[in-house]
């Protein structure tokens, strides 16, 4: 569906200005420790990001069903509570915020699952 390759195609260009951003803006500003989480956020996005835009394909002409429509809100949701909570985790160092890092792993997980039911009942 068009909404799908609009939210992959709008996270691919987000994940790399934040890639960029965290490669010479805070280059020199957070520890080697929290760039590796940040740049983990970045790739799982990125990933993601093209997860979508091919989800957004194939549902337009392969597999025109509802659950891959669904699959891809749930990869939405797992790039917003994934990656979203490690790019605050590294730039503000709140441990806290870690605690939403598995619930978007999660959604990612259902987002890859559904797509497989998918798929089968095709």
């Amino acid at each position: 569906m068009q909404t799908l390759l609009l939210l992959g195609s709008f996270n691919m260009l987000i994940s790399i200005i934040l890639g960029a951003f965290g490669a010479h803006a805070l280059k020199k500003k957070i520890t080697a420790d929290m760039a590796a989480v940040y740049q983990t956020a970045v790739q799982y996005q990125i990933a993601h990001g093209l997860a979508l835009i091919l989800l957004g394909i194939i549902s337009n002409g392969i597999l025109k069903s509802q659950l891959v429509h669904t699959a891809g809100w749930l990869l939405f949701v797992g790039i917003i509570l994934f990656s979203g909570s490690l790019y605050v985790l590294s730039i503000t160092g709140i441990k806290k915020l870690g605690a939403i890092t598995p619930i978007g792993g999660l959604a990612f997980i259902a987002g890859w699952l559904l797509l497989i039911v998918a798929i089968i009942q095709g």
